[in-house]
């Protein structure tokens, strides 16, 4: 490249959503009167998977949370392999981690139109198992995009545990992107160990996105490295889940993709 010419880059849309296996949540008294629809194949769930299908098919990479491997709940269907095929993705992984007596399972997931060269499923250390990171590298060699699509728990000892182990995951890479469910507020003190540790900086705008019905809380987010520009984040209904998506524009470097 010449002194002075300006890098080439490629705007990809990314996606993070914790989908709620297609449950629908409308208020804080669902939990209790639609708890069976987090056990059983019943209401709407492949409805919602449509509508959900449409807002994934609008962008390039999808990192899903919640999504049920193929339990019990989702009538036995894999739902990361059926937004896949709905909203015409060619690439797809998941990571199955939490079974509930084989009734109701979960699994992060990732949707993707770019090939990606390598993924890798890491467990999550924690109290109580069933926490994981997906990691997708698009290109070759320490400069790859690398995607790591987690869910993190609840409780801050387990989180902070968690952020820990993708600390040690993501280092220095200079092109990632963190995205998912992290149940907690981007300046908790375990965030603020996170970016220290890594080039993963703050989000630049607070988004609530929890609960979906009257967003007040910013705990799905999506972190970037000073390699790659975000250049819009915005939250948009993911069906009836509990969270809003979290839809951004990120600009990316081609040799990042090479």
């Amino acid at each position: 490249m010449c002194p002075g010419a300006a890098m080439s880059t490629r705007r990809l849309r990314l996606l993070s959503a914790n989908i709620q296996a297609g449950s629908s949540t409308r208020g804080y008294g669902d939990y209790v009167t639609r708890s069976w629809s987090h056990v059983l194949p019943a209401g709407n769930k492949r409805g919602a998977l449509d509508t959900i299908a449409e807002l994934a098919g609008r962008h390039d990479i999808v990192g899903l949370q919640e999504a049920d491997p193929g339990s019990l709940r989702s009538g036995f269907t894999n739902q990361t392999h059926y937004l896949a095929q709905r909203a015409g993705f060619a690439y797809w992984s998941h990571q199955p981690n939490r079974n509930v007596g084989g009734v109701a399972s979960s699994a992060n997931g990732l949707l993707s139109r770019l090939e990606p060269r390598l993924v890798e499923d890491h467990p999550l250390p924690g109290r109580v198992k069933g926490r994981g990171v997906l990691t997708a590298r698009f290109g070759d060699g320490r400069d790859a995009l690398t995607i790591a699509i987690a869910h993190l728990s609840l409780g801050s000892q387990s989180r902070r545990n968690q952020l820990d182990f993708i600390a040690e995951l993501l280092g220095d890479l200079p092109h990632a992107v963190l995205m998912g469910d992290f149940n907690c507020d981007p300046d908790r003190p375990e965030m603020q160990a996170l970016y220290r540790r890594t080039g993963l900086q703050p989000p630049p705008q607070c988004v609530p996105t929890f609960p979906s019905w009257r967003p007040q809380r910013a705990i799905d987010h999506m972190l970037v490295t000073p390699g790659l520009h975000l250049a819009t984040m915005q939250a948009l209904p993911a069906a009836q889940s509990d969270h809003l998506a979290l839809s951004a524009e990120l600009d990316v470097p081609d040799a990042a993709l090479r």
